[in-house]
């Protein structure tokens, strides 16, 4: 029976064990690992949240049939296994980062929550810009309004002013939108811009008053109805004009349903929103690790709390590149149930004519953005929308099934 290595505390415990090939000098092979770790706070979580309250650890190889071959001394841990548990990643589960908890109610911003954002934030750009960019960040709501919308706008300034890679101008002025004002700005961050239904075209919701902020909306009191709806479409129209032109556009979360109904921003966009089951903690896992665009997961994937976002119309001909994948098997019960024999995306690129679009739905949550991981994968996601980070962008379609 082949070695094996078993690590045990002085009581009864939970265990897990993998295989494992080594070669050396005293010719042991296939071992197999064999962790028993006591009173663990949660053994099937990632392992940066393994943790044990007690202190001594014995680490005993045996052949298996019960005859020690070497016993090494006690040895006493700290309150955490953390660092021991990292040498059998691979035995152990598949890594993950895991975000801190969600805690309920979503406040604004603090002080501490900006300065823990400034502090996990890129400090350089993955690639140099190849000039000046300008960013124009516009986070209007007039349907459902995502409390994460400050944290969200915050964290793209935190990410430009840190890294240098480029500068924000916020307003929530759909004029800006216009040919004459959109021709400053090198990309469009979209960030959350949930639009009334049924209509679902945040332009018309303006246009017809139904902001939440009227001001936004009373300089349009005299037009006709018909002349609405022609702003609207000359408004959608120059912001697809914009990204064709060889621009940028990055939808965040909620952003993708800012022109729902539309069928041509659908395909622009690479989807639209369709529902989401309840939030709940969501399983990320990258599609192509080596992907440049994914170098911020290191191959590992990405626990956090979430709105679990389904899309329709474009979606279904996946004519982007995938970058995350949920794993819908980790999913509760009953939203599994809801969701079809599918390849469930949550973040993707892709070409639009001569410009470049970047979907990223998480999150819902502030929490998710407390991640140094996430924060770069948004700055890289962000440098490609502006067109410095080159990478490959063409179609790629995976099959039904694909990471479950």
């Amino acid at each position: 029976m082949a070695p094996m290595l078993i690590l045990y505390h002085e009581s009864g415990g939970k265990s897990r064990s993998a295989g494992c090939q080594r070669d050396s000098k005293s010719q042991i092979r296939n071992f197999k690992f064999q962790i028993r770790i006591f009173e663990v706070y949660n053994l099937e979580s990632s392992l940066s949240r393994i943790t044990c309250p007690l202190t001594i650890m014995r680490v005993v190889v045996s052949s298996g049939n019960g005859t020690t071959r070497r016993e090494q001394k006690c040895v006493e841990m700290k309150k955490t296994l953390f660092a021991f548990v990292l040498l059998f990643a691979v035995a152990l589960a598949q890594a993950a980062e895991r975000t801190p908890p969600a805690k309920g109610k979503i406040e604004p911003p603090t002080k501490e929550w900006l300065a823990k954002i400034k502090k996990l934030a890129p400090k350089k750009p993955r690639v140099k810009p190849k000039k000046k960019r300008r960013v124009f960040v516009f986070s209007l709501a007039t349907g459902y309004y995502h409390h994460v919308i400050p944290h969200a706008a915050e964290v793209v300034k935190i990410l430009g002013d840190k890294s240098g890679a480029f500068e924000v101008v916020e307003s929530n002025d759909i004029e800006m939108f216009m040919p004459d004002s959109l021709k400053d700005f090198d990309a469009v961050i979209l960030n959350n811009n949930c639009s009334k239904g049924p209509g679902r075209n945040i332009f018309l919701d303006v246009l017809n008053n139904a902001a939440k902020d009227k001001s936004l909306g009373e300089k349009y009191k005299d037009l006709s109805p018909e002349e609405r709806q022609k702003r609207a479409a000359e408004l959608e129209e120059s912001l697809i004009a914009f990204v064709e032109s060889g621009k940028g556009i990055v939808g965040v979360h909620g952003a993708i349903t800012i022109l729902n109904s539309s069928k041509r921003f659908s395909e622009v966009m690479g989807g639209s929103f369709a529902f989401h089951p309840r939030r709940q903690e969501v399983t990320l896992t990258p599609v192509e690790p080596e992907h440049p665009l994914l170098a911020a997961f290191e191959g590992e994937a990405f626990i956090h709390n979430d709105e679990p976002y389904i899309f329709k119309n474009a979606y279904a001909d996946k004519d982007f590149r995938p970058l995350l994948r949920m794993d819908v098997t980790k999913l509760d019960e009953k939203s599994q149930k809801k969701l079809k024999d599918d390849i469930y995306y949550t973040s993707w690129i892709r070409r639009q004519g001569k410009g470049r679009v970047f979907y990223v739905s998480p999150s819902h949550q502030p929490e998710s953005y407390e991640s140094a991981r996430m924060l770069q994968y948004y700055l890289d996601g962000i440098q490609y929308a502006l067109g410095d980070l080159e990478c490959d962008d063409s179609t790629r379609k995976e099959q039904p099934g694909a990471g479950k």
